[in-house]
């Protein structure tokens, strides 16, 4: 109780401050009495309450961070553990060493996005909103994830160390930080000019949009999600792309249209010699009966390139071996649940039995359920444990807190970021919620 009343500067308890039409971003905190009851009528005996100070219900209202934030840069004020500069003055996550962890890089919402059109993680977006800053950490765990794909690509590198993975799944805790780290590994691999597959959301491939069966596989084909698909890959990609030529070509076969059935009088549709991968995509974009086709060719010429690195990044990825939300109709009165596996895109870009780079984050957000250790199409030795923070991560993220006004800088101390930390449990998304009560 004394945590939740030692409040912010800007969270006042309801009556004594601001008036309440002055903010609208606003949220109750209802607070049982000894007994687990809650108040029925608290308007009526908060103040009364609050004037007694020994009450038995609370109803406090706590507004979000309002206070005006310091200078973007204050050398005064960018100060993390021991004296250490909190953030790293650089635009790209290549030039940092492992003697450099634990501090923050900075970007603009816009650098961000041009970086990863295809979207951002929720929790990077949280983050961002919280701290009203598009800054992220650069932990131990990312830089042993990014040199893993590092020494993949440089020979040099690759002859001193042995031990590299070109498939990994980044499995863990809840709000550990494995769909933030991919994102940052994209945003890494594509400074570094290699061509990036990157799938933010991967529950959409198996949720939402029209579907069908297709007589020909006998897989369930989504036009819709296919053409959204290959929009999003342009969005980065399109001038690598134009570069690139295609070395398959086999007829692609044509798909229900989206809304318009089969195409008349043609079952396939060839690209001429000369083509692009750009071409390519346009080819599915344009027409939405290849879109799944051209969707699926596309993985196979991703394959097959050899004149840049090619990674892909599936966030999400455990939605990908569980059931979707599409049904069978099996008889009049039941229909049959389409397990993921079964859907033309997801069958084309889920195995890991091959030689590219690869990397899927699972994602306990989306409760798809707790999946067996050893899963099909994926090597064993593929998963790894995404940590929480570390003692040293945490007190990094709680200076950055306060150089951000989540924390009042004269009630800050070592006692209570660390409390903060065991009570949490080196949960990302729970700190930054304690730490608005310190």
């Amino acid at each position: 109780a004394s945590l939740l009343l030692a409040s912010r500067s800007y969270a006042k308890a309801k009556g004594g401050g601001k008036p309440a039409a002055s903010t609208s971003n606003r949220g109750k905190v209802r607070v049982k009495d000894p007994k687990g009851v809650a108040s029925e009528d608290a308007s009526a005996s908060g103040e009364s309450a609050a004037s007694a100070g020994g009450a038995d219900e609370i109803d406090a209202e706590f507004e979000m961070p309002t206070d005006p934030l310091p200078p973007t840069y204050d050398p005064a004020l960018d100060v993390g553990p021991g004296g250490r500069p909190l953030f790293a003055f650089t635009d790209t996550f290549a030039s940092f060493s492992h003697r450099g962890v634990n501090a923050y890089v900075d970007f603009t919402l816009d650098e961000w996005k041009a970086m990863l059109p295809e979207g951002l993680p929720a929790g990077m977006m949280k983050e961002f909103q919280d701290t009203r800053r598009c800054a992220v950490m650069v932990r131990e765990s990312f830089l042993d994830l990014r040199d893993n794909f590092r020494r993949i690509v440089d020979p040099a590198i690759t002859a001193k160390r042995k031990d590299t993975k070109r498939q990994i799944i980044l499995d863990g805790p809840r709000s550990c930080g494995k769909s933030i780290a991919l994102a940052m590994l994209v945003h890494w691999a594509r400074t570094e000019g290699w061509l990036v597959f990157y799938v933010p959301q991967g529950k959409d491939w198996t949720h939402g949009g029209f579907f069908y069966r297709n007589t020909y596989s006998d897989l369930f084909d989504t036009p819709v999600l296919a053409g959204k698909v290959l929009q999003d890959f342009l969005k980065y990609n399109e001038t690598r792309l134009q570069q690139l030529p295609c070395q398959i070509f086999e007829p692609i076969p044509l798909g229900e249209g989206t809304g318009v059935g089969m195409m008349k009088g043609a079952d396939t549709v060839e690209m001429p010699e000369g083509s692009t991968l750009y071409d390519l995509i346009q080819t599915g974009i344009t027409h939405s009966h290849a879109a799944v086709g051209v969707v699926v060719r596309l993985r196979k010429e991703l394959s097959l390139v050899k004149d840049v690195p090619v990674l892909f990044a599936i966030d999400q990825y455990n939605s990908w071996f569980t059931f979707t939300e599409y049904q069978e109709p099996v008889t009049v009165r039941s229909c049959r649940s389409i397990h993921a596996k079964e859907l033309t895109t997801v069958n084309a870009y889920r195995s890991m039995l091959h030689n590219d780079m690869m990397v899927g984050a699972f994602s306990h957000s989306t409760a798809v359920g707790k999946l067996r250790q050893e899963l099909p199409d994926v090597p064993s030795d593929a998963r790894l444990i995404f940590p929480r923070y570390t003692v040293d991560e945490a007190e990094t993220v709680c200076h950055y807190y306060m150089r951000q006004k989540i924390i009042r800088r004269e009630s800050f101390s070592e006692e209570k970021w660390k409390k903060i930390y065991y009570l949490s449990n080196g949960n990302g998304s729970e700190m930054r919620w304690l730490a608005a009560f310190i």
